[in-house]
């Protein structure tokens, strides 16, 4: 897909299917946090005669042949160690294969004693175990480490593997056993929400259990681990610190263009559940500069609600397991949801069942939905906005099927006989299609639409969002509902500054204009800020609002 220039992997890698968008931006900033503190390595220590560096858990890593193509490796000789049974098969690999074995050169380990189970003229891969670090000592100095040279250990994903006494043996051992050296660290962290323990459940599953993060479950643990086992300095930021941050805006840009991706929540979890560490001891460079400015939040805490209200429910609430979804007090004491991906019967999809959510006195019961024509159904779509026009009116505009199939019809829905529904238990709604609209924008989804009243007349403000160009969108457009069976598009004069665009935000009502927050902008970037489209002389005027304390970036907001 071209997320990587290291044309190795492919060498290394067995051949699979195509992964989703998500998962290959998961590798990709991996790779590229790891290529970055390797670089700053080999860059601050150029002027040394001889550098060392040991990958721990290697596996089939193919860093060493991409940074030996490049020109990197000079006077540098690099150790690779994991398990034998994956040193053995990757050393014949490497055998087996002309451009591997010309890059490493003569392959002494026939000569070889103990677990080396390939040597080159600046390669050795070794079989042992982590956790026997004496026989993890030898085999090393057999293979030519040298403890006075400077030297760089790197674990991606393999401390958490092992016994929590193992891993922090190994640490310390590191730190004690080189006199200048750096140690790469990359792992999860926070196991404590929704999303960490999917993440666990998953490894677990592989019989890969994540045992490191109980005891270190968050970055400052990870630093104060190292700070308390023999390494002077640590940095340490999250990938969402590191993507946004560190890895620059023409490359994130490069990456945004490679496939259709609509994924943003996921990416940003999974981003915020790894970190990359780099630790220090010796003479070595500091790795502070590694990621400047981007620690603040090992010591700021987050704002908090200053209180919240759980709603009670007559008996537990099924079918509310969905996102990409929209709600809308459609008719009194009556939520309507609509759309969505979310679980149907175990399994994940995208969901056609409307949900209803029925006041009772102080509590609230789910309730059936049915659809008064029993040939029309709901369409799968997401990310779409419902909005109450009028009385018992709501209008279902744009939204997706997949990232590059925008849903084009607008549909209107109708609550038949609310008040029966509590009694019921079911409520009845009419799904209707409107006519094409004329002069409609591009299709959309991640906008909001809102209604507002312009000079006694109400509209629907449509705002924001994404498009199947992977473009985010800064237009907007008013619709009014006419007769109930179709929109017309307005123009309504809107004076000021034209905002950037946006999408994934909220918007409500305010004050007889439209208040917008949050979302991502162009860059995939949470944003701040808070926008008022506030009435003015025969239309709106746009307007910043500001907020002391500034208000926490995010995407999705809620408001209502």
């Amino acid at each position: 897909m071209g997320y990587t220039r290291d044309r190795f992997a492919l060498r290394m890698a067995p051949a699979g299917g195509r992964r989703a968008p998500v998962i290959h931006r998961g590798y990709y900033v991996r790779a590229q946090a790891v290529e970055h503190c390797v670089r700053a390595f080999l860059l601050s220590t150029q002027g040394c005669p001889l550098r060392q560096i040991i990958s721990l858990g290697a596996g089939f890593d193919s860093l060493f042949f991409f940074l030996k193509s490049e020109g990197l490796l000079c006077h540098t000789v690099v150790f690779e160690v994991d398990f034998p049974d994956v040193a053995r098969p990757k050393a014949a690999l490497i055998r087996g294969t002309e451009e591997l074995i010309t890059l490493v050169g003569n392959d002494a380990s026939a000569q070889a004693l103990g677990a080396t189970a390939f040597s080159g003229e600046d390669y050795r891969l070794l079989g042992v175990d982590l956790s026997e670090l004496p026989r993890l000592e030898e085999a090393l100095h057999r293979a030519g480490l040298d403890p006075k040279v400077p030297t760089m250990l790197l674990a991606e994903v393999v401390l958490t593997y092992m016994e929590v006494e193992r891993s922090d043996a190994l640490v310390q051992w590191a730190a004690g056993h080189f006199l200048h050296a750096w140690f790469i660290l990359y792992e999860q962290i926070h196991p404590e929400d929704p999303f960490g323990s999917v993440m666990q459940n998953h490894f677990s599953r592989l019989n890969s259990h994540l045992r490191s993060l109980a005891q270190y479950p968050n970055c400052k643990a990870q630093r104060t681990r190292f700070l308390q086992r023999g390494w002077t300095e640590c940095s340490i930021v999250n990938m969402n610190d590191f993507y946004s941050q560190v890895v620059l805006g023409e490359e994130r840009q490069r990456i945004q263009a490679l496939e259709p991706f609509d994924e943003f929540e996921e990416w940003h979890l999974k981003c915020s559940h790894y970190f990359i560490l780099v630790a220090s001891k010796g003479e070595t460079p500091s790795p502070n500069l590694l990621f400047p400015g981007l620690e603040a939040s090992l010591t700021h805490s987050l704002p908090c609600f200053a209180g919240t209200l759980a709603a009670s429910a007559c008996a537990p609430v099924s079918g509310l397991r969905r996102y990409g979804h929209r709600s809308v007090i459609i008719a009194p004491d009556v939520i309507l949801t609509t759309g969505g991906f979310g679980d149907h019967g175990g399994r994940h999809c995208r969901l056609t069942e409307l949900h209803a959510l029925i006041k009772q006195k102080d509590a609230w019961q789910g309730s059936s939905v049915t659809l008064a024509e029993p040939g029309e159904a709901w369409d799968g779509r997401l990310f779409h906005s419902l909005t109450l026009l009028q009385a018992g009116w709501a209008v279902v505009f744009g939204g997706r099927r997949s990232p590059v199939r925008p849903a084009l019809e607008v549909r209107c829905l109708r609550v038949l006989e609310s008040a029966s529904a509590s009694a019921s238990g079911t409520l009845r709604v009419e799904l209707t299609r409107l006519l094409p609209v004329e002069d409609l924008p591009l299709p959309r989804w991640r906008h909001t639409a809102t209604k507002v009243v312009h000079q006694g007349e109400a509209y629907m403000f449509v705002y924001g969002g994404c498009c199947s160009r992977q473009a985010v969108l800064a237009d907007w457009c008013f619709l009014r509902l006419k007769e109930e069976e179709e929109l017309s598009c307005q123009q309504i004069p809107v004076d000021g500054p034209v905002p950037a665009g946006r999408h994934s935000h909220s918007a409500c009502g305010w004050a007889g204009g439209v208040l917008i927050a949050g979302g991502l902008d162009a860059a995939e970037q949470p944003l701040g800020t808070i926008l008022f489209l506030r009435p003015a002389g025969k239309g709106f005027q746009w307007h910043s609002v500001e907020t002391h304390p500034p208000v926490t970036p995010r995407l999705l907001w809620s408001g209502l």
